[in-house]
């Protein structure tokens, strides 16, 4: 993403998240707890301009994803999403579609990893979106349901048959979100689904202890790791070493590798400057 604007400036609140700031992370919580945290229109839309906001400002090197009360996230909301597309038109579900591919893609591409914090359900589009971040920290309450099956709707929901196979391979993915049965956390851990299983209770603040030596490190080597990590998915392997090469070549120029080298040399840690 850019880091160009126009006229935008930061929100200073957002209606559907909790968003704290803590030296260079972002903790955004999502804040319906007596829904199981069950995502609305305003919800998917606050989620899609927040990583955009921070993806310009780069004041963040890194975020977590986090749910209040029992669980991660239910999924969209029953009555307030399900119950309000059977009124739309395909272009308005079409739209709708594509916001929520939106908000998946945004994680993605945000130009600093997202460390999701899961514990109870992470279900339907919370499932989705624990899978998008970078890392998957969870305790073993988390339980992962790719539920679209069951209401009658593809499994391929959010880009789920794009990144599911590569997370935990083509077999584990097509169980998964064919039948839409869920997975607990040892089985996740298991297959490749979890990054780091906790003890119960633990995962939000492991993931924020995750997200804390993630931006004290080199941010423009994180950054383009994890550009590098999602654009190499489907290039041929000539395509890719090209792409890294180039990639390794402008971070040889610049200030955090020299940087290495000073601090290797003066026996001490280096200090990242993320540049």
């Amino acid at each position: 993403m850019s880091p160009f604007t126009g006229s935008a400036t930061r929100t200073p609140r957002w209606q559907h998240l909790r968003v704290d700031h803590a030296d260079s992370v972002a903790t955004v919580t999502l804040t319906r707890p007596d829904r199981l945290n069950a995502l609305t229109f305003g919800a998917y839309a606050d989620l899609r301009d927040l990583l955009t906001e921070l993806s310009r400002e780069r004041s963040v090197r890194a975020l977590v994803l986090a749910g209040e009360g029992r669980g991660f996230c239910s999924g969209g909301d029953v009555d307030e999403i399900i119950g309000a597309t059977l009124s739309m038109d395909t272009a308005q579900l079409l739209d709708f579609n594509r916001m929520t591919g939106q908000v998946v893609r945004a994680i993605r591409e945000c130009p600093f990893p997202v460390v999701a914090a899961v514990h109870g359900v992470a279900a339907g589009a919370g499932a989705v979106l624990a899978l998008a971040a970078d890392f998957r920290v969870a305790d073993p309450t988390a339980r992962f349901a790719f539920l679209f099956t069951r209401v009658g709707l593809s499994g391929g929901d959010m880009g789920a048959a794009y990144l599911l196979p590569r997370a935990v391979g083509l077999g584990h993915a097509t169980r998964l979100l064919m039948l839409g049965d869920p997975v607990r956390a040892p089985e996740a851990e298991r297959i490749g689904l979890i990054s780091e299983l906790t003890d119960e209770g633990r995962a939000d603040e492991a993931a924020g202890a995750l997200a804390h030596r993630l931006a004290e490190g080199p941010a423009l080597a994180y950054a383009q790791t994890k550009a590098l990590l999602t654009a190499e998915l489907d290039m041929p392997l000539a395509a890719a070493i090209e792409l890294d090469a180039a990639t390794q070549a402008l971070l040889m120029n610049g200030e955090d590798y020299e940087e290495f080298h000073r601090a290797f040399a003066e026996k001490r840690p280096p200090q990242w400057q993320g540049r």
